[in-house]
């Protein structure tokens, strides 16, 4: 075929709209004041919505919301994109499915290298997520970070949450990610394009629980000298995320089970009912039936907010995420301080395996904080960890009554039959690794020459 035969068929209208249709990614494309006018056959089949649906129409309208989410640069005021952009989204179809779609963006140029539109391809990788949680491949998920099983339970409960707005209950202890999977909740859902408003309960100042949950009008106390927004009208349209709701006063939960059986609030102050559509997710290290049963929650509102249980793992039952964890905080920790990321020994990660990690995700960060600052070299070691790491907590905890003490000689010998090897020697000495490695920074003249 002669170049001047291609250049006829690529001029002919019907014939690009061929070429575009039999494309395998969707095409949607967009002018400056975000109207679509290129909507084509792969853009209807993943997100159901027709050429007719879409074509002419404001794209914010046509989909209910951004279709880019967060990232959509014709927001506001804005019509322009600084550069090039590759990035995942959520989307919910016409029908009500959740997708998961790989978008890459451009910005149009005429001939005379002005702007005048947008162009969106966009692959559906719903399916290759699922597969990929599934299989255990994923190490990352919304900003949580983990690979062992459970970890992996969560993020499919999280993907099943996706399409729905029913309310969610976490529990887990103190410093396990609650607000992280909350926010995850958040994104992966229909009201991702929504405010995600959190709230700790048991901060709010007591006697202001209900203005700041739900507001007031002027005059409603003293000092209430203009109408207030409280949290709930500001999560319209997104999601609330009650911390540690055990710590809610009795009237304040009767508010909040209202809300939840008729969708309405009412100022402190006024007898006016204020509609408001916002997901509510709520969480407590609390077991909250047994504090139902001591009289401390409302059993309606317990059963109104745990529809849908979510329930946390400690480190210490997760302990094969650590080092990748280790290895995304030292990455944050570089970011922060504008310097070289840190490396972390094989002794180093011993310890922190041996460790119970009563504060868990949250201390395991401020470890590897205090670390990178203690490190004067490369790569941290045991020395550079705080001393409860390496004080013997781990026969504390697992071993009641006398610990075994430690000699130079057992130590010696220990080391020589196995080769210098230290997980092995403190196995033979019937201690826990970070008692050696403190015994051994103690006394350095246990360590055999050549080793």
């Amino acid at each position: 075929m002669t170049r001047a035969s291609l250049k006829k068929i690529s001029c002919n209208n019907n014939n690009l709209k061929l070429i575009l249709d039999n494309l395998q990614d969707g095409v949607i494309a967009h002018d400056l004041n975000r109207r679509i006018f290129y909507f084509n056959k792969k853009a209807e089949e993943i997100t159901e919505y027709s050429r007719e649906d879409a074509v002419g129409r404001d794209c914010h309208k046509v989909f209910g919301a951004p279709f880019c989410g967060e990232q959509c640069s014709f927001c506001g005021s804005g019509s322009s994109l600084s550069k090039d952009s590759n990035y995942s989204i959520n989307m919910i179809t016409k029908n009500g499915e959740n997708r998961k779609l790989e978008m890459s963006v451009v910005m149009m140029k005429d001939e005379a290298d002005v702007d005048f539109g947008v162009l969106a391809t966009f692959k559906d990788i719903t399916e290759i997520v699922n597969l990929e949680i599934m299989a255990g491949k994923l190490s990352k998920f919304s900003n949580i970070i983990g690979q062992t099983p459970v970890m992996i339970d969560i993020f499919q409960q999280i993907r099943d949450l996706a399409a729905y707005t029913v309310p969610v209950h976490i529990h887990g202890e103190t410093g396990t990610g609650k607000e992280l999977v909350a926010r995850a909740i958040h994104n992966e859902s229909v009201n991702k394009n929504g405010p995600f408003v959190p709230i700790n309960c048991g901060a709010l100042p007591e006697g202001l629980v209900e203005s700041e949950l739900f507001g007031h009008v002027r005059g409603a106390f003293s000092g209430a000298i203009r109408d207030k927004k409280g949290r709930f009208e500001f999560a319209h349209g997104g999601t609330l995320f009650l911390d540690e709701i055990a710590e809610l006063s009795k009237p304040a939960q009767v508010k909040i089970l209202r809300f939840l059986q008729g969708g309405v609030i009412e100022k402190v102050g006024s007898e006016k009912q204020i509609n408001v559509d916002t997901r509510i997710i709520s969480a407590t290290n609390k077991k909250l039936k047994e504090e139902t049963q001591k009289g401390n929650f409302r059993k309606d509102l317990y059963y109104r907010l745990n529809v849908i249980p979510l329930n946390l793992p400690p480190l210490k039952k997760r302990k094969n995420d650590i080092p990748l964890l280790v290895k995304h905080f030292l990455r944050l920790a570089s970011e922060k301080n504008g310097k070289k990321q840190k490396k972390i020994s094989r002794e180093a990660i011993s310890v922190m395996m041996d460790y119970l990690w009563p504060g868990n995700i949250r201390e395991l960060e401020n470890v590897i904080q205090f670390a990178t600052i203690k490190c004067r070299g490369e790569t941290i070691t045991p020395d550079n960890f705080p001393d409860e790491l390496t004080e013997n907590n781990f026969e504390k905890k697992q071993a009641p009554g006398r610990v075994k003490k430690l000699d130079q000689e057992s130590v010696k010998n220990a080391l020589v039959q196995t080769g210098g090897n230290k997980a092995k020697a403190a196995k033979k000495l019937d201690v826990g690794r970070a008692t050696l490695y403190r015994f051994i920074n103690d006394h350095p003249d246990a360590i055999p020459d050549g080793i």
